[in-house]
């Protein structure tokens, strides 16, 4: 396994927001986990760190250049890694990595997909709101 080229460097962008071991019903039907299941996945570390950031609640209203570099296994360890890279007035763009490693014999963490999801601040009716200052 490699991390974009590089297999013996840890280094993911942001903060640790979540971690979870991969588990058998999160699987494909090869045995590989599921693409959706670490789409998922990196939406609740980057919301947890857009609502953070925008001292409330918020909306996923896209994600691009999602990019899966490295299959996930039954077993692994998932950390998921926030950068907020760009506030909007009512918007915050966040750069999310996972990143694996065998959880009963831990390795060097790889990095297996990256995105940039977009959120939206809303109010309690749904509506856009703006982010407050940092």
């Amino acid at each position: 396994m490699s991390n974009g080229g590089n297999s013996s460097e840890f280094n993911p962008r942001g903060e640790q927001t979540i971690s979870i071991v991969a588990m058998p019903s999160d699987t494909n039907p090869v045995g590989d986990i599921f693409g959706g299941w670490i789409m998922s996945q990196m939406d609740v570390a980057g919301g947890v760190a857009a609502a953070k950031r925008a001292g409330g609640r918020t909306a996923t209203v896209a994600v691009k250049e999602m990019e899966f570099h490295k299959p996930v296994r039954v077993g692994d360890l998932v950390r998921l890694y926030a950068e907020i890279i760009k506030v909007g007035r009512t918007s915050i763009t966040i750069n999310i990595e996972a990143w694996a490693d065998d959880h009963y014999k831990p390795t060097i963490p790889v990095k297996v997909t990256e995105a940039i999801f977009t959120y939206v601040a809303i109010d309690d009716d749904g509506k856009p709101r703006p982010v407050p200052e940092a």
